[in-house]
């Protein structure tokens, strides 16, 4: 038996649909309840009272199991195309997967450790989702270099560099400008102690996590000339 599934980019749309809603619902809920200030309060802010905390941790979870999925498919594809064109090193494309694994791990933690619960593991787990997804990102851009220009365009590799710079220009400040603050709170207030810190921080990390939502968006194009086929053998004695 063998069963067909063309089309899969509709994976890495879902992705991006999913992820970009449970940010701005969360967002929406944690303003709407008072819980945030609206001015670029910290993702995981949005996501630490109820009822928000419960969308924003249901949410999460999802986002982080397609962006793994979306992860091995594109494994997959550049494994695929690796065979006739061998322009990366399997190796090198198995370590891209398992750095990518671990960014989906980390916000595994994030969605659900909540911020003021357990804060200590908390930003473990924001630490390597953000600082995996970097490296993930601009990993898989060196590849599509590497397989242009029969794989991919060079505009759309010069795209994909162009937004793994970005996000790792705002991951440093966003880490550096988050060991100043020295309080643990989401209710922040214009003029009080750290805020400049905070605020700092939140916008960088807003622009790293649209950064890998922009990112995934690049798969769809790719992901429109693959499919997946699943194949059934049953051996009789």
């Amino acid at each position: 038996m063998l069963c067909c599934m063309p089309g899969v980019a509709f994976v890495p749309a879902l992705l991006v649909s999913w992820s970009s809603a449970a940010f701005i619902i969360s967002y929406a809920i944690a303003v709407l309840a008072g819980h945030v200030e609206p001015l670029v309060p910290y993702i995981s802010d949005t996501g630490t009272k109820p009822p928000e905390s419960g969308v924003f941790g249901f949410m999460i979870n999802i986002s982080a199991l397609l962006a793994a999925i979306t992860m091995y498919i594109r494994y997959l594809l550049i494994a695929k195309q690796n065979e006739t064109s061998h322009f990366v090193r399997s190796s090198c494309n198995m370590f891209t997967l398992c750095v990518g694994l671990m960014g989906c791990t980390g916000m595994g933690i994030v969605a659900t450790f909540q911020e003021l619960a357990v804060p200590s593991v908390h930003d473990i787990g924001a630490l390597v989702a953000f600082g995996s997804g970097v490296v993930y990102i601009t990993l898989q851009s060196i590849i599509s270099y590497k397989s242009c220009p029969r794989w991919n365009t060079y505009f759309m590799c010069h795209i994909r560099m162009a937004i793994s710079v970005i996000s790792c220009i705002a991951f440093v400040p966003m880490i550096v400008f988050a060991s100043k603050i020295s309080m643990t709170k989401i209710d922040w207030t214009p003029g009080e102690k750290d805020y400049t810190y905070h605020f700092m921080s939140a916008i960088c990390e807003w622009t790293v996590a649209f950064g890998f939502i922009f990112f995934f968006l690049t798969f769809i194009r790719d992901f429109q000339r693959f499919s997946l086929r699943i194949s059934t053998e049953i051996h009789e004695e």
